[in-house]
């Protein structure tokens, strides 16, 4: 199951309490006090593991909750420092405040951590207390509560590429026909209900990899339909494809559909527009109308965009389109998305 968001409660250890004791062995007078400090609590870690691809676990569990330090016993030994806690979350994990909306922290690479949660402080034992005024000190610290916090994860899918089209573009099928991917495709109406990411080797020394975003109807980016959901998964793209069906079977005009599109990366956020870098013109191979690939080539033209027409089906174009990414990709001005 893919989840992209989930809602946390962390608890880091408490720190452990210092100890009262005092030395007491026959033929030792005043033995004096020796009562030990308490162990530090364990923190609470959200690391990136390269493996993860959903935020399932988090979803699955509520609370999440470090050791906490042990107790000082006598003879001076100080309580062990609790264990830290470590939740493990997919690249491109955002680390937000789930009360004040506050970004912490934005987890990209394989091995990035955060500390969201300090464990508390052990408390100091008598022997800590001991000076030349107060020989026998009977007063030992409590360990300091570990820090408590509410957080919200959000998953941005790290893409180069990202394929966005209305419901049934045949997004699902030219991310299977460019790219190792293999997601769900059927012969029917039906729309992709979570991304799909592949890896797209374009040459020897070239890769990038490609994610097929669900798709984005009308209103989507003031939260019509699953859009608004994914719609952040588009934002670490270097690059966006309008993906468009340009059949006379398609339910919109190609032309129009970019422009929907286009509204609604806008309405998201404004920055989009600047990725999208080519528009695909899918489903070549059933028949289309002059008229609609001429008003397509007419808003490409306008916006000076390229496009490629493919068939995902049956694989025409695909390599002029892989070739046409990976050269755009090549540029110096294609940056790393937010």
């Amino acid at each position: 199951m893919f989840v992209d968001q989930a809602r946390i409660i962390v608890k880091a250890g408490d720190g452990g309490n210092g100890c009262v004791s005092f030395r007491r062995e026959k033929y030792i007078a005043r033995g004096g006090p020796d009562g030990g400090n308490g162990g530090k609590g364990g923190d609470v870690v959200i690391v990136v593991n390269e493996g993860y691809r959903t935020l399932y676990d988090c979803q699955e569990r509520y609370r999440w909750e470090a050791k906490r330090g042990g107790h000082g016993q006598g003879a001076n030994r100080h309580g062990r420092n609790g264990a830290n806690l470590h939740i493990l979350v997919p690249p491109g994990t955002v680390v937000s405040d789930g009360r004040s909306g506050e970004v912490l922290a934005d987890l990209v690479k394989p091995g990035d951590s955060f500390v969201a949660a300090k464990g508390g402080r052990g408390g100091r034992g008598n022997a800590a207390f001991k000076t030349s005024t107060n020989r026998a000190p009977r007063v030992a610290e409590r360990g300091e509560p570990g820090q408590v916090r509410e957080l919200v994860l959000t998953l941005k899918l790290l893409a180069d590429v990202a394929l966005v089209g209305l419901p049934n573009a045949g997004k699902s099928s030219l991310i299977a026909a460019i790219s190792d991917a293999h997601p769900r495709i059927a012969d029917f109406p039906f729309t992709t209900k979570e991304p799909n990411l592949g890896v797209v080797k374009a040459d020897e020394a070239l890769r990038f990899t490609v994610a097929d975003i669900p798709g984005i109807v009308d209103g989507a980016g003031s939260g019509k339909g699953l859009g608004i959901r994914f719609l952040r998964h588009v934002q670490r793209a270097k690059m966006i494809i309008l993906v468009v069906d340009i059949s006379n079977d398609a339910p919109v005009d190609a032309a129009r559909a970019c422009e929907t599109l286009e509204n609604e990366l806008g309405f998201f956020d404004t920055k989009l527009l600047e990725r999208i870098g080519l528009v695909a013109g899918n489903k070549i191979d059933l028949p289309c109308q002059d008229e609609t690939r001429a008003k397509l080539l007419d808003f490409c033209r306008s916006r000076g965009l390229s496009l490629v027409e493919v068939s995902a089906k049956t694989g025409w174009g695909i390599e002029t389109l892989v070739a046409a990414i990976s050269s755009r990709l090549s540029r110096p001005e294609v940056g790393v998305g937010n």
